[in-house]
């Protein structure tokens, strides 16, 4: 039995210590607390149970101690060394060496106990900690089933979602899984996280958006679009900004497509831009939209769409203002089209993978408006290739870095800052193959994605989810 354990509880989960104080170990003109945790005493201030927040365990305890005669010690009945952890984390902002010792669910049950989840998630699972050279392959999440994962879809605190065959499988910012939920698709072609327990999921052979809660397990909503004919839609790309959902949508009969612009707090119908009907050979306005990016720093959306053709693979790139639905720069793809294709804020630049060539170009968006010419980072003389080596390749860019999955090896492009600007023209990257050597090769890549500190990987006909983390920040 834990020392002073005859004191009587009180409603707010913790009792107040008869024992008396000697004045000269303890003073009531300074801000230090005693607790006695599981029988083991511990010294903090205020200031530092004031990093809880506002009503949490610690806030409640910090009144209490307050109301009562200083002289009283108060007593929570829980583990010492898991509270000694939780100390240090509000003393610093991050968990101690020690921590290591403990199963990670045993500190987060603490944490929840506390009140104190949020600056948990914070310190082991924050954006800022991610480190782009340090990265390693730390864990493989196994999937149910036989389906590879087809989307994933990530969260700023390092949760995320899977989609596999017709299912959706979601894993905590810890990486346990929370859940699995059965859809009506076939299979999922697009998934968004619009929340920690939200996503938009949609198939191009599945008519409508649908939106789901998976902690219910339910479709919130469906979000359809009717052509002139009225005939059905699938989803071919989601994008999301602060304030929109955007969704490609292209009709059953594939003689039409558009793009939806939704309300993000309540999915009502804003506008609809690059609405084309299909009429003979057209082909420029046959090509719906397969990925949509929003650019904050120039408030557009980039929609982008490729086709293989008897003539080889042509696509094209615009930028459209959404307010007023007019398209402001168009970008056509016609030598080396994308295999894929993302834009980086942070670099002010475009990024393809091409097709033909398989290497990595930009186009610097400092220079917006005179978007007319690839600046490439590999082999300029493999534009002409007929192999396709860049086909089924992937392109992602996160903070300041360039992704690239090439085959079954992970590249990381990195800017090398010259010191003087000279308006994007000549700027410098440099690649690293990430990993160690224990981690290189592998089947094809199909998804990258980031959330938190960690980067999630995806590969082709394996039933498993990739997480890499600097080996620095794992726990």
């Amino acid at each position: 039995m834990p020392p002073f354990s005859q004191s009587s509880p009180i409603s707010n989960g913790f009792s107040l210590n008869h024992l008396k104080i000697n004045h000269q170990n303890h003073y009531p003109s300074t801000n230090i607390i005693t607790i006695d945790v599981g029988g083991q005493l511990f010294q903090t201030t205020k200031q530092t149970l004031t990093l809880a927040g506002s009503k949490t365990f610690f806030s409640n305890l910090f009144d209490s101690y307050e109301q009562n005669d200083i002289n009283n010690i108060p007593f929570i009945d829980r583990d010492p060394e898991l509270f000694s952890i939780l100390l240090s984390l509000l003393r610093t902002g991050n968990l101690p060496s020690k921590a290591k010792a403990f199963d990670i669910q045993d500190i987060i049950f603490e944490a929840n106990f506390y009140g104190i989840s949020d600056l948990l998630v914070e310190s082991q699972s924050n954006p800022s900690q991610f480190e782009a050279f340090d990265l390693e392959k730390s864990t493989i999440l196994p999937l149910s089933g036989r389906d590879s994962p087809s989307a994933i879809a990530t969260t700023p605190n390092g949760s995320f979602h899977v989609s596999h065959g017709s299912k959706i499988t979601s894993f905590d910012w810890s990486l346990q899984r929370k859940s699995t939920t059965l859809t009506n698709f076939a299979a999922i072609d697009s998934l968004l996280a619009l929340s920690s327990n939200v996503v938009a999921a949609g198939a191009t052979d599945f008519s409508g958006l649908q939106i789901i809660n998976l902690d219910l397990g339910v479709v919130k909503q469906t979000l359809n679009w009717e052509n002139s004919t009225k005939s059905s839609s699938t989803v071919q790309a989601i994008g999301i900004s602060p304030e929109f959902l955007f969704t490609s949508f292209e009709s059953g009969r594939r003689n039409s497509n558009t793009i939806m612009i939704y309300d993000l707090n309540n999915f009502k119908v804003v506008s609809e831009i690059a609405n084309n009907e299909i009429f003979g050979a057209n082909l420029d306005s046959a090509i719906p939209s397969t990925k949509l990016n929003w650019v904050p720093s120039l408030n557009l959306l980039m929609a982008s769409g490729s086709h293989s053709g008897p003539s080889g693979v042509s696509g094209n790139i615009k930028f459209w203002d959404v307010r007023s639905g007019n398209a402001v720069c168009e970008i056509r793809e016609t030598v080396d089209c994308f295999s894929d294709i993302t834009v980086s804020d942070t670099l002010s630049s475009v990024f393809k993978i091409g097709v033909n060539s398989g290497e990595v170009s930009y186009i610097d968006l400092r220079n917006f408006g005179s978007l007319n010419s690839w600046s490439c980072l590999g082999d300029a003389r493999k534009v002409n290739n007929v192999k396709k080596e860049g086909l089924g390749c992937k392109i992602e860019t996160h903070g300041n870095q360039v992704f690239c999955g090439r085959q079954g090896e992970l590249q990381l492009w990195s800017e090398v800052l010259m010191g003087s600007s000279n308006n994007g023209k000549d700027r410098i990257f440099k690649k690293n193959v990430l990993g160690r050597e224990k981690d290189l090769g592998g089947n094809r890549i199909m998804n990258i994605g980031f959330g938190g500190n960690k980067m999630f990987v995806t590969r082709k006909d394996q039933q498993c989810v990739e997480v890499w983390q600097s080996s620095v920040r794992r726990f």
